[in-house]
């Protein structure tokens, strides 16, 4: 056999090991699964009960701190472990997980859920880091990918990116409902990301999907739950925003290093898959994952599994964990690269990648891909 028939006939074996794995697991999802996210989701409001109480009464910073980290496990929960595997529609058609249906769950971070349905589900998980159709390679004044076209906004993403980072889910509602297309899209782009024109109509869309979500969160950690504390409605709303900023940099440094990177693949407007196995491979090559404890990965939504949840958007979070040696085996076999380390060293990859974009750079990785 020659060197490439070699390699695709290995292709050809890795997807068919991605699909038994697929659906093997699919098989098995249930009850279970349904238990396990009725668990965790049952702590994360124990833990809000016991957060918000603790910041209320708490007359010195050891109580305070605990409040906050409390009410950050709360948080960080809901927008990940729970909220963002039932917004991929994981749970829609199993029994006795009415309550958590994608079409109706309310989710805790201020980010539209239909908007995050489409942009994230359809588009981000259909093409993964392909220029032209994932629009996750190019956020704000931030450029992730070497075929994102250079601008001069972008000299300034570094700072730009630690700054979404502590504001991550405030700027990502902006983002998928359209309001940065309409007040920042043409300094970025030729073409508009989230929204087709900037007429009166798509504007006040956009301002409804957003202030749907901005507006009962504000007016929730902000002005109620400070008011109940009476003279020291400081100390609320300090804590509410300690805990909502701890999601958010715990949030953006996971998805950063699921992400970016020097060795992920960046792919050319235009790319496709040309079948399913390479499909894949296209998500393997893409994505990177890093190796934590248990806990740290249940705050993490199993992200730190980035490679599998690619391959399998729409498993449960302790599915990803329990099929990633056999994925691994897998891409080892086929000759697949499936990128792993602790997560300083991916986190501290994706911010050296982020800081070699703000200038131009020649493509590189994708056209040999390509």
């Amino acid at each position: 056999m020659t060197d490439t028939a070699i390699e695709q006939e290995r292709l050809r074996r890795f997807g068919e090991t991605i699909d038994a794995i697929r659906q093997r697991t699919e098989d098995d999802i249930g009850s279970a699964d349904v238990a396990y996210l009725k668990r965790v989701d049952r702590f994360s409001r124990v833990m809000e009960l016991i957060g918000r109480v603790l910041i209320h009464i708490s007359f010195e910073p050891i109580t305070f701190g605990l409040g906050v980290i409390a009410l950050w496990i709360y948080k960080q929960l809901q927008a990940t472990e729970v909220g963002h595997t039932v917004l991929h529609g994981t749970f829609d058609k199993l029994q006795g997980a009415e309550r958590y249906n994608s079409k109706t769950f309310y989710w805790e971070p201020p980010i539209d859920e239909e908007s995050w349905r489409y942009v994230h589900n359809i588009r981000h998980h259909q093409y993964v880091n392909i220029a032209g159709r994932d629009p996750d390679i190019h956020f704000g004044d931030m450029r992730l990918n070497e075929h994102t076209p250079h601008h001069r906004v972008h000299r300034r993403q570094f700072p730009y990116a630690m700054m979404l980072a502590a504001n991550f889910s405030f700027l990502i509602n902006v983002q998928y409902t359209g309001l940065g297309d309409i007040y920042f899209g043409n300094r970025r782009h030729d073409e508009f990301d989230f929204i087709k024109e900037r007429s009166p109509e798509t504007k006040r869309a956009a301002w409804k999907k957003a202030l749907r979500k901005y507006t009962p969160y504000m007016l929730t950690e902000y002005v109620l739950f400070p008011l109940m504390a009476g003279p020291f409605f400081w100390k609320v709303m300090l804590g509410n925003w300690l805990a909502g900023t701890m999601r958010d940099l715990y949030s953006a440094a996971t998805i950063y290093c699921g992400h970016v990177g020097e060795d992920v693949h960046d792919y050319p407007d235009g790319t496709r898959a040309g079948g399913r196995a390479r499909w894949y491979a296209m998500q393997v090559q893409a994505s990177n994952n890093f190796e934590v404890s248990w806990p740290v990965s249940v705050l993490c939504g199993a992200l730190d599994r980035q490679i599998e949840h690619h391959l399998f958007p729409r498993f449960p979070t302790n599915r990803l964990r329990q099929v990633a040696p056999e994925v691994r085996r897998a891409c080892e076999e086929a000759g697949i690269e499936y990128r792993t380390g602790s997560w300083g060293q991916m986190l501290s990859g994706a911010l050296k990648r982020i800081w070699q974009l703000r200038r131009p750079i020649e493509p590189t990785t994708a056209d040999a891909e390509a």
